[in-house]
């Protein structure tokens, strides 16, 4: 049976460990709570950064920040090769890092500076060792990036701190001074693992990049697998946490997913072959089950992938193969998000450090919706552990619940989309969905989720292809369970969409709504839909048909519909852009010094530019909202030509299409090119539509699926809210929302409220939280900026439960 979703599953609960120590991050710049200059904070202090236990791509982009920001804070920045092993042994493995030591290290997966299993830190005279490598050194802040069992060994080592001193002192290894200058250690942690089984952060470092390894084999497999009418067995990694498996299913539209927190209720080998049977059977040519590693049975028993397998031959005689992913999940470049991730994290430790006093205890850098805040470490550790001991004592209801809101909606949502025999009662209500707009990666995973949970709801659903102008036209059809079969990994738009706005066709539109009796509009576009959506507003006092409610969901490479701090399609828009800057910075390796100049698409937003830079490690990225004159250009000139003539090779200049329209992106590549003689050459590049196109990531995929269900759990509401008779009447503000994501929620909001924060003229929202991240855009690029934390000090004081992981 299908778990029947509510519209409350997805209220996204706003409760973490108590933070009465800790500031929080707002903003996203470098919080603070007193009154100084960031630039002279680190003066005479010392910082190490380490990496411990298994890698995750997005590691090095958090060390590149933790050193930038830190010698742009005054302080000594020193990289302990191979994790906690590197600390006790100390020697060469602790050595000073400076700003050109991280150069080159973004695109890189793994970590450049080691990371190792260490027996010997387990043991108090492996930490007297490392205690008195650190005194030497000077260093009493330690950053540590790594998993629970790493931060849990990093807080053990602070709290026995003044023991480890008293000791070495005792006998004579550290002098009494040395012991006074190294009172306290300051230690701030990092959440670097790809199972994303750390309680108090959204997403951990790594998390994202092992999606999109997943995705990019599980592609790949459907092909060969449609081929041949094959069943694949898919073994995710995740240890005992079954998020990546979860995540996967969601997002390829998986047959079966098999997760440690909610083992398969008795008798499940019969529902399983069932269910692949009846899949065939609708005209399927393949069957996917995704397995995590951990995935057990109601008695605690393992369930393997190679049990699956001989399970489905000797039953239903499919040709199936196993394929078990491992170590290939950790590997490979990180994706955008995780190394904008790791940038804004180890930015956050480094004013964590500096900041901290004796009496503050240790703190986890975690991500709470688009912030980066500090929570206690050891509670997040606790409840973490708490989740594991649920699931040894067979409390798998309440694993599931102490993983999060989120992890129990991404079930919820899976399991009701799973279901291949939907409810026959019927509803009576007809609901029409289509894209507006320009096409974006992921607005297919939206239309099929809206079908299939309208569908499931019991309402008839009909595709209208072609936007507005389609609507107006008839090109409207039903469309079946089956009609969507596949498409969450399909780019582009399967409808068809286009950037026609309706009032001109107020007339037609609303004879085709009274001829198909539609009785809701879920549209699924850009700012088209929007401005679209607000129009047929507007001709409700004229046309009684359009009085039915109206959803919008943000679909645009662009990021610019308000409301929303997301849209779908634009993460991936910004890993095709990061990827392309990765291989044209390589195309210069063994060449003289050159600068690139990267033209990027967003119309008048500079949400692509700006991330982009992040990812990619820009030198400068200029936007239409950060106006830029002739003196700006000159000192970015002066600026990059200075870095060129030491040890740097490379540059990397992005341009938003539409930032400025005399300083266009032919002036900026003829300036840096004069400017630039004899020093270095340059090389531009115009992006453009390849930006829209191409296989959705995992998060677009995730987003627009959840984002498709919610909106129809909405409509399925509204439209009986506002049925009279027979009829359906909507003439109030709130019968026409839009869907977006604000911080950690999904929430809807009146169209007509949305339009005072709108600048309708260049296509923007008014405030954008992204902005507030540029400073730290041009702290990593080497820019002598000033930055007085104090402005952006913020307490929150939150209940004591944690919450845990969403990949909305």
């Amino acid at each position: 049976m299908a778990t029947l979703l509510n519209l409350e599953d997805f209220d996204e609960p706003e409760t973490r460990p108590d933070t009465s120590y800790y500031n929080t991050d707002k903003t996203m710049l470098p919080a603070g709570s007193k009154h100084h200059d960031a630039q002279t904070m680190g003066i005479g202090k010392a910082i190490a950064v380490l990496t411990s236990g298994g890698d995750a791509q997005g590691m090095n982009a958090a060390v590149r920040a933790v050193v930038r920001v830190g010698i742009y804070t005054g302080a000594k920045v020193y990289f302990v090769h191979e994790g906690y092993q590197g600390l006790v042994d100390g020697g060469d493995n602790i050595k000073e890092a400076s700003w050109e030591s991280v150069s080159m290290m973004l695109q890189l997966g793994g970590t450049v500076i080691g990371s190792a299993r260490c027996q010997d830190f387990r043991g108090r005279e492996g930490r007297l060792k490392a205690a008195c490598n650190l005194v030497k050194k000077g260093i009493t802040n330690l950053c540590v990036i790594g998993g629970d069992g790493s931060l849990t060994g990093a807080d053990t080592f602070r709290s026995e701190w003044s023991g480890l001193l008293a000791d070495l002192v005792k006998a004579d290894t550290i002098t009494e001074d040395e012991a006074k200058k190294s009172s306290y250690l300051n230690i701030v942690g990092l959440v670097g693992s790809i199972d994303n089984d750390f309680c108090g952060t959204d997403m951990t470092i790594g998390t994202d990049s092992a999606l999109h390894r997943i995705m990019e084999i599980v592609d790949a497999i459907t092909t060969t697998a449609q081929s041949h009418q094959r069943t694949f067995v898919l073994e995710v990694m995740g240890r005992h946490c079954g998020y990546l498996a979860l995540v996967t299913a969601l997002a390829c539209g998986a047959d079966w997913v098999f997760v440690p927190e909610s083992p398969p209720e008795e008798n499940w080998e019969e529902h399983l072959c069932r269910r692949l049977s009846e899949t065939r059977g609708r005209g399927s040519r393949l069957n996917i089950i995704i397995v995590a590693e951990g995935a057990i049975d109601l008695h605690g028993k393992p369930i393997t992938s190679d049990l699956i397998k001989d399970l489905v031959i000797k039953r239903l005689g499919y040709d199936t193969r196993v394929t078990v992913l491992g170590h290939v999940q950790r590997g490979g470049t990180p994706s955008a998000f995780d190394r904008i991730l790791g940038s804004r994290m180890g930015v956050e430790a480094v004013m964590a450090l500096l900041e901290g006093t004796p009496d503050t205890p240790a703190c986890v850098v975690s991500l709470s919706g688009n912030q980066a805040i500090r929570l206690p470490l050891m509670e997040c550790v606790q409840v973490t552990k708490e989740v594991t001991q649920a699931m040894n004592e067979k409390k798998f209801e309440e694993a599931l619940k102490l993983r999060g809101k989120s992890f129990e909606n991404n079930w919820k949502v899976y399991r009701t989309l799973a279901h291949i025999r939907p409810p026959s009662a019927k509803s009576g209500y007809n609901l029409a969905v289509l894209n507006v707009g320009a096409p974006a990666a992921g607005m297919n995973a939206a239309v099929r989720s809206t079908v299939r949970i309208g569908i499931i709801q019991g309402h008839r659903m009909f595709a209208v292809h072609d936007g507005f102008e389609g609507l107006a036209k008839g090109q409207i059809e039903e469309i079946g369970w089956s009609g969507v079969g596949g498409w969450t990994g399909q780019g582009g738009s399967r409808l068809g969409t286009k950037r026609t706005l309706p009032k001109k066709y107020f007339e037609e539109i609303s004879n085709n709504i009274s001829n198909y009796n539609i009785h809701g509009l879920i549209i699924v576009g850009g700012f088209e839909a929007f401005t679209g959506s607000l129009e047929l507003m507007e001709g409700r006092c004229k046309y009684e048909e359009l009085c039915i409610p109206i959803v919008v969901i943000p679909a645009t490479v662009s990021n610019n519909v308000p409301g929303s701090d997301f849209s779908i399609g634009a993460d991936t828009a910004l890993n095709t852009i990061t990827v392309t800057c990765d291989r044209i910075k390589q195309s210069a390796a063994g060449t003289k010094r050159r600068v690139f100049i990267i033209e990027t698409m967003g119309g008048y937003c500079g949400y692509l530019a700006t991330m982009a830079g992040f990812a990619a490690g820009a030198d400068a990225a200029y936007i239409y909202e950060e106006s830029v004159n002739i003196h700006e250009l000159q000192t970015n000139v002066e600026h990059l030509t200075e870095k060129m003539k030491t040890t740097v090779k490379r540059g990397l200049i992005l341009r938003n299409e539409k930032c400025n329209d005399n300083y266009s992106t032919d002036f900026i590549f003829n300036l840096y090119s004069e400017e630039g003689k004899g020093v270095f050459d340059c090389r531009k590049n115009v992006l453009g539509h390849m930006q829209q196109g191409g296989t959705p990531t995992p998060f677009d995929r995730n987003f627009g699926t959840k984002m498709g269900a919610k909106a129809v759990l909405w409509m399925t509401g509204k439209v009986k809210e506002c049925s009279r008779h027979g009829r359906i009447f909507a003439n109030t503000p709130d019968s026409a929302c839009l869907l977006g994501m604000r911080k950690r929620s999904l929430v809807f909001q009146p169209l007509v409220e949305l339009k005072e924060q709108t600048d309708f003229a260049h296509r923007l929202p008014k405030e954008q939280w992204w902005l507030k991240l540029r400073p730290i855009l041009k702290i990593l690029a080497k820019y002598k900026i000033n930055l007085d934390t104090s402005d952006h000090a913020h307490m929150e004081h939150i209940t004591r439960k944690t919450s845990h992981p969403t990949n909305i």
